[in-house]
């Protein structure tokens, strides 16, 4: 390494640690994570940092026979593993299950000190693995114990996230596009080379998933479309049809924008008793460990909820340039707080009889903090319903992803789904294994 590189690298970690310190010393006041949960959550005053606290775990993995912990009258099992950043799950008919292995496609621009530093912090938790770009199908093998059979089922996609089936097509939605497929049951590697259904909005890439969701009649897809920035830092111009929901018209492709203001929607679901439209939402950074609340809400067609402008409803951002009053008065608050930076990525609502205790609520994967001390999230909660909203909460199911110190990390939830057994099926990217969750014998 020549001397350039060495002081460039010596600057960043000095201030790294500077932001750490200033933020130790300026954020004594802390709120209680479980005010920050529910309905009505507490949000104190807003901070400025000129580079964000940041902490991860080191990544180490899952060392030998060690697994995440559930609560009591639950069990889990590996049924996969060494797979290449599995991020999200979709249970085919015949019970088989398709795995998305994806990270960012490493496209956007980085021109700042707190963009690099962030970027070294993220990438030692392992959170920065290469992901496989493709769709991996795991299969039980017959007497049901052990991991499961792996084939790879469709290769060579651009950072691929959503996934669906409507009837025989398969619905891939990489970073900037959506593919089809014709799906027939029992091939384990697709035969169809897929098409293109539409394209997605791509530019840099600040956040690059797109969650995906089809109607219940199958002729609408929608799509999370994240920001391409934490707060509109890289002008508007790179904002269209991001930090929204878009609405798919699943025979032509065209699109609309169903929802706006939702700065990242990473998981989309339907909530089977009002059928209305659920997301998970990871709100802004750099403003406190305890701002913003990422959450969940439904989502109303035409809604506006504040990004950029404002926050969990019509908290301003003072820190946006120009102001939106306008805008601002329209924001609708989101119905139920997570917790500030849990990075909640996948949602499920539950809806088999394996786990009959956690029928009709919402599991949230909570893929874990980077900009906080200590840790938030790094777990799967649910939250129950009734009668179509929120009600009581979170309740930690699936933890110990972390070392009791903070300073390893395991693995990391995201994608969601459940079995044909009511089985909870959890994607672990950073320990590239798939767990699942069972009622325990």
């Amino acid at each position: 390494m020549d001397r350039y590189k060495q002081g460039w690298r010596r600057t960043l970690i000095t201030a790294a640690g500077l932001s750490l310190v200033l933020s130790a010393c300026g954020d004594n006041k802390r709120v209680d994570p479980a005010q920050q949960i529910g309905s009505n959550p507490v949000l104190p005053q807003a901070k400025d940092f000129l580079v964000p606290p940041m902490q991860v775990p080191d990544g180490v993995g899952w060392q030998g026979n060690a697994m995440p912990k559930v609560v009591p009258g639950l069990q889990i099992e590996r049924i996969a593993s060494g797979l290449k950043h599995p991020r999200q799950l979709l249970v085919l008919p015949n019970q088989d299950v398709l795995v998305v292995e994806a990270n960012g496609p490493g496209e956007e621009a980085v021109t700042t000190p707190k963009q690099v530093i962030a970027g070294i912090v993220k990438g030692r938790s392992g959170k920065g693995g290469k992901g496989g770009n493709r769709v991996t199908l795991l299969r039980r093998k017959p007497g049901g114990s052990g991991e499961w059979e792996q084939h790879v089922y469709i290769e060579n996609l651009h950072s691929p996230f959503g996934i669906q089936l409507v009837g025989d097509t398969l619905y891939v939605a990489n970073t900037g596009n959506i593919m089809k497929y014709h799906y027939v049951p029992g091939e384990t590697k697709m035969s169809d080379p897929g098409t293109e259904l539409g394209d997605l909005p791509s530019t840099v890439n600040h956040h690059w998933t797109k969650a995906l969701l089809a109607s219940p009649d199958g002729k609408k897809l929608y799509v999370g479309s994240g920001s391409n920035s934490n707060i509109t830092e890289n002008g508007l111009d790179v904002e269209y049809r991001r930090a929204a929901v878009l609405e798919v018209d699943a025979a032509t492709g065209a699109s609309r924008v169903f929802a706006t203001g939702l700065r990242n929607p990473t998981g989309l679901q339907w909530e089977p008793q009002s059928g209305k439209l659920w997301a998970i939402v990871n709100e802004r950074d750099e403003i406190g460990a305890d701002l913003v609340p990422d959450y969940m809400t439904s989502v109303q067609e035409k809604g506006f909820y504040g990004w950029p402008y404002s926050y969990y409803g019509q908290h301003v951002d003072h820190r946006v340039m120009p102001q939106r009053p306008d805008l601002v008065k329209k924001a609708i608050k989101p119905d139920y707080a997570l917790g500030s930076h849990v990075a909640a990525l996948g949602l499920w609502f539950y809806t088999g009889n394996g786990l009959p205790q956690y029928k009709g609520g919402a599991f949230v994967a909570e893929h874990g903090s980077w900009d906080r001390s200590p840790l938030s999230g790094y777990q799967v909660v649910y939250v129950p319903f009734e009668n179509g909203m929120p009600k009581g909460p979170a309740q930690p199911v699936v933890t110990g992803f972390h070392s009791a110190d903070e300073k390893q990390l395991y693995g990391a939830p995201v994608g969601l789904a459940q079995d044909g057994e009511g089985a909870l099926l959890i994607a672990d990217d950073v320990g590239n294994v798939i767990w699942r969750v069972s009622s325990a014998k």
